[in-house]
């Protein structure tokens, strides 16, 4: 049994990863800004601030904290919030921990898919591809440098680059779920996706020191926004629209941001499942059914 200490444990992927993890044993902190349970001790990113008790016989850090990619528009101000809250949140943990001397067995951070740019082409993008030049490239380079800074303190670091992620309880599939399912744009960029429990149990080998590095965290099912829409459509038996929102219209709506419903590109699962991981659901058909 480890301990593990979790930001954003209060968040969608959190909430999941906290169950699953104590179903097997493992116990869990969370640091929050605003703790109500016993378990949830506070940190301030603005104040550099972190509830030193926290770190007590901690094993494990998974950072999960970040402002919500999807949830504004993207003006200047916001566009801020969204590195900082990744960036400055994984310094100061590595601050805390240095100055502490607190021993881990591991790093765990998020990332993004974003990490190879907002952009539609033919390639199928693996680990070892460079960052896109664009907004979201550069968020998730920064975020992942912030990450790799407890290498230096010789502690193993693992980075799960993940998809949307598809969960019966909010996040992307509950907008999705429109009274009439239709692609976005030209329908034909994809959208890299993985069942919440696939995520978490990613995250529990790793913690379990079977997967260490950088993995794309998608299923191996690759899905266009109109075959994905379909299929949506037909598993909650509500009416497809062959017709798609058009660009312009996403533009108008949420500006900059809707470049992350207009584009999108294939993204590679071979690396995770050449270390032994076995996905439970493989298809969008089966992850929706079970949804």
């Amino acid at each position: 049994m480890s301990k593990i200490l979790i930001t954003g444990g209060t968040g969608l992927v959190g909430k999941r990863l906290t169950e699953m993890l104590t179903a097997t044993s493992h116990e869990v902190v969370i640091l929050s800004r605003n703790p109500k349970n016993k378990n949830e001790f506070k940190w301030d990113i603005t104040k550099n601030y972190i509830d030193k008790k926290v770190f007590r016989n901690i094993d494990y850090i998974v950072h999960l904290a970040g402002a919500g990619i999807a949830d504004k528009k993207w003006t200047n101000k916001r566009k801020k919030i969204i590195i900082d809250s990744r960036v400055e949140s994984a310094n100061l943990l590595y601050s805390a921990v240095q100055e502490n001397n607190i021993t881990l067995k591991g790093f765990v951070s998020a990332s993004g898919i974003g990490y190879y740019g907002a952009i539609t082409t033919d390639k199928i993008f693996e680990e070892t591809d460079t960052y896109g030049n664009d907004y979201l490239g550069n968020v998730c380079r920064k975020w992942e440098n912030a990450a790799q800074q407890f290498k230096t303190l010789k502690v193993p670091v693992t980075i799960l680059r993940t998809g949307i992620v598809l969960s019966k309880n909010g996040g992307a599939l509950e907008k999705m779920k429109t009274p009439v399912i239709s692609p976005l744009g030209s329908g034909k960029q994809y959208l890299p996706w993985i069942h919440i429990d696939d995520l978490c149990k990613m995250y529990i080998d790793a913690i379990e020191g079977k997967l260490i590095g950088i993995y794309n965290a998608v299923a191996p099912e690759h899905q266009t926004s109109k075959t994905f829409s379909k299929t949506l459509a037909k598993s909650i038996k509500r009416p497809f629209a062959r017709i798609s929102v058009p660009g312009f219209m996403l533009k108008l709506m949420f500006g900059d941001m809707a470049i992350i419903l207009l584009e999108g590109s294939r993204i590679s699962s071979k690396k995770v499942k050449k270390y032994n991981f076995t996905f439970k659901f493989k298809t969008l058909k089966k992850a929706l059914n079970n949804l």
